[in-house]
């Protein structure tokens, strides 16, 4: 099991911490620090298209409109951040963000 999430996501945290105590050792990877490999970013995008970045984020406000104009690939590279968190890879089953359908998933 692997979680793409940020360090300072508060999201993020209570996902981990549910997954520990589920029982789950999950490799957490922080897309700001350890970044993503390109193997990785493409699964993501191949998962979730464009509903991999986070709109409604600080950074997607402060973008220009022609660094949103960017494929995702690029913006993800560029400013992982942007990221919708956490992305929880368990086998085949992958899941963005820690809603109730996240949690029935992996919990």
């Amino acid at each position: 099991m692997k979680v793409f999430s940020l360090k300072s996501c508060d999201t993020c945290k209570k996902a981990v911490k549910a997954l520990r105590d589920a029982g789950h050792d999950p490799q957490i990877i922080d897309v700001r620090a350890d970044g993503l490999t390109d193997a990785d970013r493409a699964a993501i995008i191949g998962q979730f298209g464009d509903a991999a970045i986070n709109k409604s984020s600080t950074t997607w406000r402060n973008l220009e409109e022609g660094e949103k104009a960017q494929p995702v690939a690029s913006l993800l590279t560029l400013y992982p951040t942007l990221m919708k968190r956490p992305v929880i890879q368990n086998g085949d089953v992958w899941t963005i963000g820690w809603k109730a359908d996240a949690q029935a998933a992996h919990l």
